[in-house]
């Protein structure tokens, strides 16, 4: 496992990046459910972001106020009621090829190996497994799973288990990674390595990610740019520049001032808005 890491943070500083991103563009989008009842409730009204190829753009947001909508309507598994998506200037009308989806369960299946769990969405496109096969080994070393390949879901720890999910959906090296609150599930002490671990595999990618996420400290961390979305329906209320030197490291980050006022201008904006109760 040490041997993993050590390569690892290798990779961080030491791999170009492959800068294999796509733009996104969310144009006004607006989402109404229907209840059983038949009545209507928008869940998202006039969200609009356009994302550069290979940045990472983080969401936060209360519950309830549409991210993770937001997020299934970019991966083509419901359609905006109005407004346009875009993936590399294509309209999308359904799930697209060059996305792949990190939900905050790991969604392993349990019959099945570590690597051929990774090796899933291969299979479900139909491609030949064996030219992904070595790829996914290296993915799987690269993230601490070097030695687990063979074992099945229930012999993993969660941290484990997700970090599979993550290279289950970059096997293909999609242009777009989506990822629905990932580490929302998982302890501390994994959550923080997780973290680090997807720095690096973004950094080696250079995809585009937009990143779903309750965390605020988690969000300023990670990404390039921060949308902090409103309470539903949900529109951007506040889109915040990271402006931190890469790679970026845990310890210390506490310290930096830009990171500091990120994280407090976020806070400041839910006060506002009534989603943290001043005393």
């Amino acid at each position: 496992m040490n041997a993993d890491r050590t390569m690892l943070r290798a990779d961080i500083t030491a791999a170009p990046p492959r800068n294999i991103g796509v733009p996104l563009h969310i144009a006004n989008i607006q989402k109404i459910y229907e209840t059983a009842e038949g009545a209507e409730v928008e869940a998202v009204r006039g969200f609009s972001v356009s994302i550069a190829a290979g940045e990472f753009v983080a969401i936060v947001g209360p519950s309830g106020c549409g991210k993770s909508t937001v997020l299934s309507m970019v991966a083509g598994l419901e359609p905006p009621t109005s407004g346009q998506i875009r993936i590399d200037n294509a309209v999308l009308k359904g799930p697209d090829p060059r996305a792949g989806m990190v939900f905050q369960s790991d969604l392993l299946l349990p019959w099945r190996t570590i690597l051929d769990n990774v090796l899933l969405t291969v299979e479900v496109k139909k491609l030949r497994r064996a030219d992904y096969a070595e790829r996914a080994e290296q993915l799987l070393h690269k993230v601490g799973l070097g030695g687990f390949a063979s074992k099945f879901p229930h012999e993993l720890s969660g941290g484990m288990r997700q970090r599979a999910a993550i290279c289950r959906a970059i096997i293909q090296e999609p242009g777009l990674l989506l990822m629905d609150e990932p580490f929302g599930a998982l302890d501390a002490l994994t959550r923080e390595q997780m973290i680090m671990d997807l720095q690096a595999l973004w950094l080696n990618l250079g995809n585009t990610v937009l990143f779903i996420t309750h965390d605020i400290e988690e969000a300023v961390f990670l990404a390039d740019r921060v949308l902090v979305m409103s309470p539903r329906p949900g529109r951007v209320e506040l889109e915040l520049k990271i402006d931190l030197p890469r790679p970026r490291r845990r310890t210390g980050i506490n310290l930096e001032r830009t990171f500091n006022e990120a994280v407090s201008l976020i806070r400041s904006t839910f006060e506002a808005q009534g989603v943290f109760a001043v005393p």
